[in-house]
């Protein structure tokens, strides 16, 4: 990933902070708190250790994420989001998730949304 100098708006710098199949999907299950590597991957259906550590090294990179290490061992890793970037890129999720729900159910896909356990209120 590299840092582009030039965009020709905003948008466009969220969107490649963002952009991919992943991204989203950690910073959605972030959204619940910190957590290990190990549980990110267990929650994550389909992704690899590797692509994981990548995706999470980015939004690091971009301040949507937070990596903190605790002492000890066994060695203890925690991700999180970040408290102003983070946080402020969720409500944008929790639009884009009710925007989807809504596409669902539209087209009579209830039961996909009952299988995943997503409330529709």
């Amino acid at each position: 990933m590299k840092i582009r100098d030039e965009y020709t708006c905003p948008l466009e710098l969220v969107h490649d902070m963002i952009k991919g199949k992943w991204k989203t999907i950690i910073l959605w299950r972030l959204r619940l708190g910190g957590t290990s590597l190990a549980k990110l991957e267990k929650d994550i259906d389909g992704i690899t250790q590797k692509m994981l550590l990548e995706q999470l090294k980015e939004l690091i990179t971009y301040g949507l994420v937070e990596k903190k290490s605790y002492e000890g061992y066994p060695l203890h890793v925690e991700y999180s989001l970040t408290d102003d970037m983070g946080l402020q890129i969720l409500e944008a999720l929790k639009i884009l998730q009710h925007i989807g729900i809504d596409y669902l159910k539209k087209n009579g896909k209830d039961d996909m949304l009952t299988e995943k356990g997503i409330t529709t209120e």
